[in-house]
């Protein structure tokens, strides 16, 4: 059987196959709800092996044809890895057509795999590829320059995506890692002491790393959140003052400025801080970017909010129930919701890192929060699931205490990107009903 997927992209041929020979494409095309990790890019197109890794330790090795390389034409793959190559087939070509309003992308797969596994994943892809090369012709409007941008927390759920937006953007990009470095583009980064040359040849410094805020709120884990974002920005924005180097500093943030339950209000940029755990934490870790702000540097604090992305987060936890038929709203459900895709929250790092007029907060949401329950139906009925099952408002404080319960699962925000609309941002996926057929490849490119 050959399965076949085409659409058309307004983008000329050699510019989408130069961003498919570029590190990260196979992480920005790979459907968030698959599990599937990248455990070895291909380094050529033309003859490079990619190996990915499925659950239960399954593993998929894709070899390039050396035979049908031609660019800007063509390139393919084969599944070659033993036994997996011996009970299912792949080969799949990857041919790019010019027409008069931009580039045909066809894909087409001689596989056993039914049509029906496939054309979500490939309507996600192709999706994926337009809105991505959109993207990269709105920030060459910012910056049309190659930058060296250095990331901490790259290994993250933000930042995965964020490096291979980045590198498929041309730029290139640094990982500062706590480990030894095991590639040319990492480099060792202690987040108490960072070394004086680790910013060197460095653009811009994104700043993504701290403990995840999920988790139960005893003095234990508000400490390890305390302690893992607070100094080591402040130890990074020194380094910053000190040395020079980065002209632009982005740092990581949360709409938990605002406090856990600020009822209608909405809550922009310019609002007052709220309070609470979050609150404090959110207003310590901004101000210690101030070194680099008054050296000079522009410092861009992203307070985010809920990241929608089946890969993880709130939403990678809510899928399995939703797609058990085993999901619902969220206590009464009336409690506002304010979200950002994944790869709208990427766009806004983005923006941060090449517009030099952003500085300061900015509110990493879409301009269209909804409420709690709203959440729930949308994502079952994205899910073509019921959603019959809500969780009683006492039950999030058995897993998080009552203090994480109220500042997480039951927090009530209506925070709108102010500052970002005022710029002119365009969101991919501004309306949560688009933003979550995306995510589930339920929507299918023209």
């Amino acid at each position: 059987m050959v399965f076949r997927y085409s659409s058309v992209v307004p983008a000329p041929r050699d510019e989408v196959f130069e961003w498919h020979a570029r590190p990260g494409a196979f992480t920005r095309l790979a459907p968030p709800w698959q599990p599937v990790r990248l455990t070895a890019e291909a380094d050529s197109l033309r003859d490079g092996v990619a190996v990915l890794s499925f659950p239960g330790g399954v593993r998929w090795e894709a070899a390039h044809l050396p035979e049908r390389y031609d660019p800007p034409h063509r390139f393919a793959d084969r599944l070659v890895n033993p036994p997996l190559s011996t009970v299912l087939s792949w080969t799949h070509a990857h041919d790019f057509v010019e027409e008069a309003d931009g580039t045909r992308v066809v894909d087409k797969v001689a596989t056993s795999v039914p049509d029906a596994l496939l054309r979500p994943m490939f309507a996600y892809r192709h999706a994926q590829l337009a809105d991505d090369l959109a993207a990269g012709a709105r920030a060459r409007a910012w910056s049309d320059r190659p930058l060296t941008v250095a990331v901490t927390g790259a290994g993250g759920l933000v930042g995965r995506n964020l490096c291979a937006l980045l590198t498929t953007g041309g730029h290139r990009v640094i990982r500062l890692v706590r480990r030894t470095p095991s590639h040319p583009d990492e480099r060792r980064w202690d987040p108490r002491e960072p070394a004086t040359d680790l910013l060197e040849g460095v653009d811009a410094l994104v700043h993504l790393a701290g403990e995840p805020i999920f988790g139960r709120f005893t003095e234990e884990h508000k400490a390890e959140l305390w302690d893992s974002r607070v100094e080591p920005t402040r130890a990074l924005a020194a380094l910053v003052a000190r040395v020079g180097g980065p002209r632009v500093f982005v740092t990581a943030s949360g709409i938990g400025y605002y406090g856990p339950d600020r009822g209608e209000e909405v809550l922009t940029e310019d609002s007052p801080r709220g309070e609470g755990f979050l609150a404090d934490l959110v207003a310590e870790w901004e101000a210690a970017t101030g070194p680099a702000a008054e050296a000079g540097v522009r410092c861009v604090q992203v307070r985010t909010g809920i990241v929608q992305t089946p890969a993880g987060g709130v939403l990678g936890l809510q899928y399995p129930l939703f797609a058990a038929g085993l999901g619902g709203r969220l206590g009464d459900g009336r409690q506002w919701f304010s979200w950002i895709g994944a790869d709208d929250l990427s766009d806004v790092y983005v923006r941060a890192i090449l517009d030099e007029d952003l500085a300061g907060p900015i509110n990493g949401v879409t301009p269209y929060p909804v409420r709690g329950a709203e959440h729930a139906r949308l994502l079952a009925k994205t899910l073509r699931r019921p959603s019959l099952f809500p969780v009683p408002g006492w039950a999030p404080a058995v897993l998080l205490g009552k203090e994480g319960a109220d500042e997480m699962a039951l927090a009530n925000q209506r925070v709108a990107p102010s500052r970002l609309v005022r710029a002119g941002h365009r969101f991919r996926y501004p309306h949560l009903e688009e933003a979550l057929a995306h995510l589930f490849g339920r929507t299918e490119p023209v």
